[in-house]
Parts: C-alpha cells; structure tokens; sequence
C-alpha cells in the first residue's frame, strides 16, 4: 500500500478503539492461541482482558488469574481475533430487520463490518454500536453510493465527496454508471481532502483507470474478466452480465499474472465476495441452497427471492453453466495471482445477497478462499490482520495492547478452514457472549426451520 493511501485509511482508525466502559476482568484459562502474528499455536495459554484490552497473555503454569475475572475454559479450544466482514449491506436504523442483521454477523465472530450501502443514520448508529448501546460487530461506514443516478455531472461529485467527508463517513462508496468525467473528479476531490474511496469499477474506465485513480478498495473483482479480454477487443469487454460472467471463454488467461502485479503496485485491496459470485453462477441448486440450516434465519419471502435471481441467472441469455464453472475457474485464479503478487485481499461476502445471510457468509467466503489456493492462515489473515493493515486498527491479532474482539473456536481452524465455524463464543470490546447465549440472540430470528 502506498504511503499516501495509508494516510488516507489511518483516519478510520479513530472507530476502531475500544469504548468506555465499566472495569471488567476476564480470563481465558488453558486456551490454544492463534495469534494471527504468525503462523504458529501458542498451546495451554492464559489470556487476560481487562477493559476491553488484553493485557497479559502467557503459559497458565505462569499467569495467575485476577481474583475478579470471569473465567472461560478455553481446554481443547481455538482462540482468534474477531473476523470482519469488508462488504457488507446495513439496514437503515430505523428498519426492523437492523438487529437482526447485526446479531447475526456477531454471533458468527464477525467483530467489524463495513457498510457499503450508506445512510445517515449510520453514523450515529456507529458510535450507538461503538459504545455498547447495540449488540453487535464495530462499523466502518460509506456514504450513500455515488452512481449513475446519484451524480449529474463531474461538479455534483465533487461536491458530494466534499459533503460526506463533511458528514463524517470514513469511505465513499462508487456504484456503476459514472462517466469517465465524474469518475474523475470524485476520485481526485477524494484524493485531496484525504477520504477513501471504494466498491465498483466504472466501465467508463476499467480496472486500469481505477488502480491509476488511486481506489482503495475493488469490489467483487469487478472489472477484471473484463481486463482479461484480448487486445483490440472493446475496452469494456461489451455487456458480459453479472460480474463478466458471459465473457469467460474470451479471455487471455495469460495476463492475470501481469494484471495482479499492477494491482500490487497501486496499493489497491481486493474484496472478492467470491460467495455472493459463486453462490448465483455455480452448479449449486436453489434447493441445496435454500436447506442450509442459516436460511432459517430469513424469511422464506427473502430466500424466495435469492432462488429467482440465480433461476434467472441460469436462464439468462448467452449463459450456460460451462461458462458459470469457468468463471469460476478463473476468479479462483484470479484471487490466487493477486495473493501471490502481493496484492491486498480482504474478507468481505455482500450480505445480505442471494444466499449469504449475514455472519454464516463470512465462513462460506472463507472456504472459498481456500479452495482458491490460499492456505487457511493465509485465508484467516484476510479477515483479521489484513484488515488491521488496511485500516490501521488496532485489532486483528492477540497481541498485548490490543482490542479484544475473540472467538473461541472447538476446533483449530488452521487444520481445516470450516472449523471456523465451530464457534463457542464470542468477545466483543472485552465482553464475553457464550454459545448459548448467542444461540438465544439468534433464536429471536428463527423464521422457519427447515
């Protein structure tokens, strides 16, 4: 990451520290530490926190435990940082489907979200979240995205990028339909007044112009199948459908590596959401999608509503699922090159989105991940360290000093990635939730079992 966009991305930082809150004390007691500093288990440790910080950690023949802590019995169990899901989609404060959105993503670990379809009212509901008043995961807000719709002309964003800097949101969110003109002038006004700007590539420019501009963040892989189409092709690869899925047999494989290392050069971060692609174009059926046990969790409406997005993906013209499988293919390879090259990866599934529900998709991305070529540390690096770099936070590992934002885990995770999954509580801002605590939070939401 360059310099300056390091600058850039510190300014979120200020989210990330712990509350205020009442002196508490806990203590996980013969625990297996992942400490996400380097590939390696630190076994039969005490960790202690204290005020949402944790302040000593150490073999438990040699760490005595403070008198008032609560304690945890972390035997034959997997401590982590806390996961932070890079894209994700908040309601507005004011909907219903809010608590349940939030209580999902933190009963899966997720200890840090960034909303990437901006309100208003998200800013105070960041300090409402940062303060303990809301159960769930710290945010990191983008303003109201910045769209074809949105912007009349390069003056307008300009303007808007001004106003939500003002306002006080740490990212501006680009959604399609920009001209190469407002592009520009949003990009360059970001630059300037120091605010990150993040999400789709425009096709009026293309993954190049947006590594030029300086984006933090390319969202989706958006716009690099696209990139891969042979020379003296149109630019833009024509319509390719959702997320260049229809231009996957056209394409010059060859350059992918050549492509992930410019990437690496720019400093610019790629969120894959590999889930949200893979869930809508793979040989995956709605019904086998529809009976994972985390569909319980919505309504049959919403889980309606997914099965005929992907029915009329598979029905689309000009697609069938060959193509949908070398796509895939080719995304995987895509994500290893960028990993290989250098090139920033964070974790980040879109949900609420066609069969990602909120906190359960982060594991499923996670997997993904891995089947891309990424071992499981480096897999798990994408939701915690990563994120730290890229935010300049002062969570993402089990350090002393650090936030304490944990999940303790059943199984080791780094021996197969869907033990991440295998959650026996979670710690946020230096409190514990039990399993069967959380389990009662999510049982609030159960809307049908199937």
């Amino acid at each position: 990451m360059g310099e300056s966009m390091r600058r850039l991305l510190l300014l979120s930082a200020f989210l990330l520290a712990p509350p205020v809150v009442a002196s508490t004390t806990t203590a996980f007691i013969n625990v297996n530490v992942i400490p996400m500093t380097q590939e390696r288990i630190d076994w039969n440790q005490t960790v202690v926190i204290a005020d949402g910080i944790i302040t000593r950690i150490g073999d438990v023949e040699s760490v005595p435990i403070p008198e008032d802590a609560e304690v945890v019995d972390g035997t034959d169990r997997y401590l982590i940082p806390g996961l932070a899901d890079m894209h994700a989609h908040v309601p507005v404060s004011e909907s219903q489907e809010l608590s349940r959105v939030l209580t999902l993503f933190a009963a899966n670990g997720v200890t840090t979200i960034r909303g990437m379809l901006g309100h208003s009212s998200h800013l105070n509901l960041r300090q409402q979240l940062l303060e303990g008043e809301i159960f769930g995961p710290r945010l990191v807000t983008s303003g109201p995205s910045l769209n074809g719709n949105s912007v009349s002309g390069a003056d307008d964003g300009a303007r808007q990028v001004r106003e939500q800097k003002a306002a006080g949101y740490d990212f501006i969110k680009i959604h399609p339909g920009l001209t190469f003109a407002e592009y520009a002038a949003i990009a360059h006004t970001a630059n300037e007044i120091g605010i990150p700007f993040a999400g789709h590539v425009p096709v009026a420019l293309g993954v190049e112009g947006a590594l030029a501009a300086g984006m933090a963040t390319i969202d989706h892989l958006d716009g690099y199948l696209a990139a891969l189409m042979p020379v003296n092709s149109d630019p833009s690869g024509g319509y390719g459908g959702f997320f260049e899925v229809l231009l996957a047999g056209k394409l010059n494989e060859d350059r992918i590596g050549e492509l992930a290392a410019r990437t690496a050069a720019a400093g610019t971060w790629n969120v894959p959401t590999e889930s949200l692609f893979e869930n809508r174009v793979s040989g995956m059926s709605v019904v086998e999608l529809g009976s994972r046990p985390e569909m319980r969790y919505m309504s049959r409406a919403t889980v309606a509503q997914w099965a005929r997005v992907k029915q009329a993906q598979e029905t689309e013209r000009g697609y069938d699922a060959k193509l949908g499988a070398r796509a895939i293919e080719i995304r995987r390879r895509l994500i290893l090159a960028l990993h290989t090259a250098g090139a920033g990866l964070l974790l980040g599934s879109d949900a609420p989105q066609v069969f990602n529900v909120p906190g359960f998709s982060a594991h499923h991305e996670l997997g993904f991940l891995v089947a891309a070529g990424l071992t499981p540390y480096e897999a798990l690096a994408t939701g915690t360290t990563a994120i730290s770099t890229f935010l300049g936070s002062n969570t993402g590992t089990i350090s002393v000093g650090r936030i304490a934002d944990l999940v303790l885990l059943d199984a080791n995770p780094l021996e197969d990635m869907s033990n991440s999954r295998r959650i026996h509580g979670v710690m946020l801002d230096g409190t514990w939730h039990s399993a069967s605590e959380l389990e009662q939070r999510l049982a609030a939401y159960i809307e049908h079992d199937e």
